[in-house]
């Protein structure tokens, strides 16, 4: 018996998953039973010390406290996810800037010109923000600069013109970004593309929330979202 009770508590000791229900009334069912055995069959001239049968009671206390402490987390995670599973849906049909460089351009019928924005993070303030925009073939579209920018999360908007004044084909470009501050030395920055949310995921493989970006973006984390537009 106390072989199979030492067993039971060693393994659960190397490992992080709790005890299931069974095997948690097992193991205090075990502990009683090896408590009522000692009482029955100690040595009258020394019986067992108080100490002893208050660790002992401490014992199996403590394994009915550990059952009702994971299912206690276990419906605290359950809430927790539902509530993020809920915050995510509420971005459906919303725009969000994520981390990419993509850059979408539409011509419309009267010659208008339609991008999608894009933006920046930065560690700390850049006195200035080089863009540079290029076509799929790598070649280079367009360039001009942001002027200073916070630190944080910005925001920017292309007009869709090439270096030389004209309207550039509608497509998907790239775009990189060059951040320098008033010493003329780079910014830590991370590049961001806009977005727009068209389903949610409530767990992925990884038990995450994930947002549906559509078949060009794919799916990200509820995480990566920066900024909702």
């Amino acid at each position: 018996m106390i072989t199979g009770v030492d067993n039971a508590r060693a393994a659960n000791a190397g490992s992080s998953m709790p005890l299931s229900k069974s095997q948690s009334d097992e193991l205090r069912e075990s502990f009683l039973l090896l408590l009522t055995t000692q009482l029955q069959n100690q040595d009258p001239m020394n019986p067992l010390e108080n100490s002893e049968m208050t660790s002992q009671i401490a014992q199996i206390n403590m394994v009915s406290g550990i059952e009702q402490l994971n299912q206690t987390l276990l419906a605290i995670t359950g809430q927790i996810d539902t509530n993020r599973a809920l915050q995510a849906s509420a971005l459906i049909g919303k725009g969000v800037l994520v981390p990419g460089n993509k850059v979408m351009l539409e011509q419309g019928e009267e010659g208008d010109l339609f991008t999608t924005p894009f933006g920046i993070e930065l560690a700390r303030p850049a006195e200035n923000v080089a863009v540079t925009i290029r076509g799929a073939d790598g070649a280079v579209i367009s360039q001009f600069n942001t002027g200073p920018v916070d630190a944080g999360v910005s925001s920017f908007q292309w007009d869709g013109l090439t270096n030389e004044g004209d309207p550039a084909a509608s497509g998907a470009y790239t775009f990189s970004l060059e951040a320098i501050d008033a010493d003329d030395e780079a910014v830590a920055s991370e590049a961001l593309n806009y977005a727009s949310v068209v389903g949610v995921t409530p767990q992925d493989a990884n038990g995450q929330v994930s947002l549906d970006l559509g078949a060009v973006y794919g799916q990200v984390g509820l995480d990566a979202v920066r900024q909702i537009l």
